[in-house]
């Protein structure tokens, strides 16, 4: 007896799903306030000469650039913001792009700004992104040596090489000139920032109308900070800030109430409109805080950062997604 051979269906082999994980890199950018800063005069290439000291300061924006296929994009949700290549971080991705000797535009790199720093105070918001944005794209796109990352930050903005290195740093020609200085002892900051913005062409055109007009500027007291601290740089004059009060008298108002609620020094942050007061002891800063609050101002409290602090907390982080 034959016995019939029987026929196994068998089902066939399983696809094992494979995904692949987009790389991600974020980094924090960090503000600065500035402890000085002195305009030394105009340059034929119509920027002017500076001699400025920048300190870092622990309020930050995020920025994250992620792998997408298609042309860049960058995102922010903050009104205002530009998302082309009126936006600093546009302009430094598009200039290390070329500097890593690609063609075209940028491309298949999706980049996110998260705003924390207010825009238009002087407190370097839009360097502060194009810096981190150099560095997340650079180890994204393959590496980059910190020397190329300064030469293509210098291209993109005058304080935006000051953003790879941090800290307490002096900042000579447009600014992009930056030495380090001896780290300022940890202070407490509290940020004023009035309802209005100043743009640094506003800012530096005023200056310029005035020194044409010949308006002599009053006398500011210099502001030695009562701390160990050997540079002397750092005297809390800001040359931009008379021309700008005269166009916004609250900017002396806000310096005014900062020393008024206990800052052992305040003037105004860069091109304005932020201003700034200086607290040893967090509990001082607290207590200005809430003093200065419901004013119909801005108040912040954050603090200053040297530069290994800044290092730390500015390094891009890698991450992962599923595609």
């Amino acid at each position: 007896m034959t016995r019939a051979r029987r026929h196994v269906r068998r089902a066939p082999p399983r696809k094992v799903a494979t995904t692949r994980r987009r790389r991600v890199v974020a980094a924090r950018a960090h503000g600065k306030v500035n402890l000085d800063l002195r305009v030394l005069g105009s340059r034929p290439d119509g920027y002017h000469e500076l001699r400025t000291v920048f300190q870092s300061i622990a309020l930050h924006d995020m920025v994250t650039a992620q792998e997408k296929a298609g042309p860049f994009v960058l995102k922010c949700r903050t009104p205002g913001v530009p998302l082309d290549d009126r936006n600093l971080v546009w302009r430094a991705a598009a200039a290390l792009w070329r500097a890593l000797g690609r063609a075209g535009d940028p491309a298949d790199t999706v980049v996110t700004i998260e705003k924390a720093i207010p825009m238009q105070a002087g407190l370097g918001g839009g360097s502060a992104d194009a810096a981190a944005a150099l560095q997340v794209l650079g180890r994204l796109w393959g590496g980059a040596p910190l020397s190329l990352l300064r030469e293509v930050a210098a291209g993109v903005g005058s304080d935006a090489p000051f953003f790879l290195s941090g800290g307490t740093a002096l900042g000579l020609g447009r600014g992009e000139e930056v030495y380090p200085l001896v780290d300022l002892p940890r202070h407490w900051i509290v940020l004023v920032r009035p309802p209005f913005g100043v743009s640094t062409v506003e800012a530096y055109s005023w200056y310029d109308e005035d020194r044409a007009a010949g308006v002599r500027e009053p006398r500011i007291d210099v502001q030695i900070l009562p701390v160990p601290w050997p540079s002397r740089a750092a005297q809390m004059i800001n040359d931009l800030e008379a021309p700008i009060a005269r166009h916004h008298p609250e900017i002396d108002q806000m310096r005014t109430a900062l020393r008024r609620a206990g800052a052992l020094a305040a003037a105004m942050s860069g091109s304005g409109s932020a201003v700034f007061g200086l607290f040893q002891k967090r509990a001082d800063a607290l207590a200005a805080v809430e003093r200065l609050s419901g004013s119909g101002w801005r108040v912040l409290l954050t603090e200053s950062l040297d530069r290994g602090d800044y290092a730390r907390r500015s390094r891009p982080m890698l991450r992962r997604r599923a595609a």
